[in-house]
């Protein structure tokens, strides 16, 4: 992007015609987007700033946000009394002039796949909607300006919840391109809830990287006082201006606006549903952190190899299932077509009795078994119970501390390898076993 300066864009948009329309039905006489106003109705008050609509915003709804910081969506109705309590004036159309982009600063290439750390909020039914262009990217964020040369890419526009194997493709095929087209590091913005399972993906996908790859996502929409977005977004971009190789996630590292943690892509797992600091690296440590605000950054890993390429290895085989173990389990579970299955055992990697027994049948039938287990910490071993030694028997294979969405991932790549796919499964590839375990 050098040395120019993104055009100006239309960020806000005023209140359609339509809401107009139905704003007059309110007995007020002159209401302005900007304006901070009271509205009752059934008993109650609502307090705070007139906003203007986005494309996610319904007809007849008018967005208010409250003195706390958080925006709420209100239907507009004749029978609410609306009280302006003071002027601002129209907002209208907001003509931004997004930050210039400074050619000296590294080449940092964001690809959007969707996800709360870039979305808006549609008022009608509560939902977050991922943002639609690059532009709603750095408007939100424009402090990526002063960091580094963005370039920013949309690659499509998914919650994380749906997102499919063959979008790892696309987004492993993107990185690719975007080094090749000169990016220092390449930052993923993607959805909390199954960003493990991507970061696991393109870590097995992408060979010989000259920089990092970066999974960032937030916990807390930007309408939100508490949104971790932003520090979030700012601190992969620090790290993907390390010399390093590899595919990371950067996240939170504690509930206050402090150091963000920097994960291995294949060791991650998402251990709370809303909180700041929900990323965890289990069964070890983060390989690193970085102050979002100081840029000091701290990390472990590889430095790229300058003679090398990147490149993609091997594709995806969906065909594969991931299935918790528990008591009554169904010993047909096993009989589904597919290529190869991941059961989530009970402790040590333990399943029903009756069960084994259909392990031993798909695993003569040349499919693939691999065992991991339902705790969160230590590792499998199948060699201390006789439940365990008989599931080896049968042919089905320990994936020792790997965690079970990273043991299906790979799995999922390994059956298009040329290789044979139990030895695959037991070789640390991406440092998805530790090396040092306790038994």
């Amino acid at each position: 992007m050098g040395k120019d300066v993104l055009e100006t864009q239309t960020i806000f948009k005023p209140l359609r015609v339509s809401q107009f329309d139905m704003m007059r039905e309110i007995p007020l006489k002159e209401v302005s987007v900007g304006d901070r106003i009271k509205v009752e109705e059934d008993g109650k008050e609502y307090t705070g700033i007139l906003m203007p609509t986005h494309r996610f915003s319904a007809d007849d709804i008018m967005v208010l946000k409250l003195d706390n910081g958080y925006n709420i969506g209100l239907r507009v109705r004749s029978d609410k009394e609306v009280k302006v309590l003071e002027s601002k004036g129209e907002i209208g159309e907001e003509e931004v002039d997004l930050p210039p982009i400074k050619d000296h600063h590294p080449m940092i290439s964001i690809l959007a796949t969707g996800g709360t750390i870039a979305s808006y909020v549609d008022y009608h039914t509560g939902a977050v909607h991922p943002a639609q262009t690059a532009e709603e990217m750095i408007y939100s964020n424009p402090e990526l300006a002063e960091r580094c040369s963005p370039s920013v890419k949309v690659l499509f526009s998914k919650l994380s919840e749906d997102i499919e194997p063959q979008d790892w493709i696309e987004i492993a095929d993107a990185v690719i391109k975007e080094f090749e087209a000169g990016a220092e590091g390449v930052v993923v913005a993607h959805g909390t809830d199954t960003m493990g399972y991507t970061s696991a993906a393109l870590s097995f996908l992408l060979e010989d990287l000259p920089g990092p790859v970066v999974l960032v996502g937030s916990q807390r929409s930007s309408d939100r006082p508490s949104s971790d977005s932003n520090l979030n977004l700012l601190s992969a971009v620090e790290v993907a201006k390390a010399d390093v190789s590899g595919v990371f996630v950067v996240m939170h590292d504690d509930l206050d606006d402090g150091w963000c943690a920097i994960h291995k892509g294949t060791k991650v797992r998402k251990m709370h549903t809303s909180r700041r600091d929900a990323f965890l690296t289990i069964n070890g440590d983060p390989v690193g952190w970085v102050d979002p605000i100081t840029e000091d950054i701290e990390i472990e890993g590889k430095a790229p190899d300058p003679d090398k390429k990147p490149r993609m290895k091997g594709g995806i085989n969906p065909n594969v299932s991931l299935i918790y173990a528990h008591p009554g389990m169904d010993e047909d579970i096993l009989k589904r077509e597919k290529d190869g299955i991941v059961m989530m055992g009970t402790g040590l990697g333990h399943l029903p009795s009756p069960v084994i027994s259909s392990v031993d049948d798909h695993v003569k039938d040349g499919k693939i078994v691999v065992i991991t287990t339902q705790c969160i910490h230590g590792t499998v071993n199948c060699n201390i119970y006789s439940s365990g030694r008989k599931l080896l028997d049968a042919g089905a294979i320990s994936c020792e501390d790997m965690l079970p969405e990273t043991a299906l991932v790979k799995l999922m790549w390994a059956l298009t390898l040329e290789e044979d796919t139990a030895s695959v499964m037991q070789k640390n590839i991406r440092g998805e076993i530790s090396e040092r375990r306790v038994r």
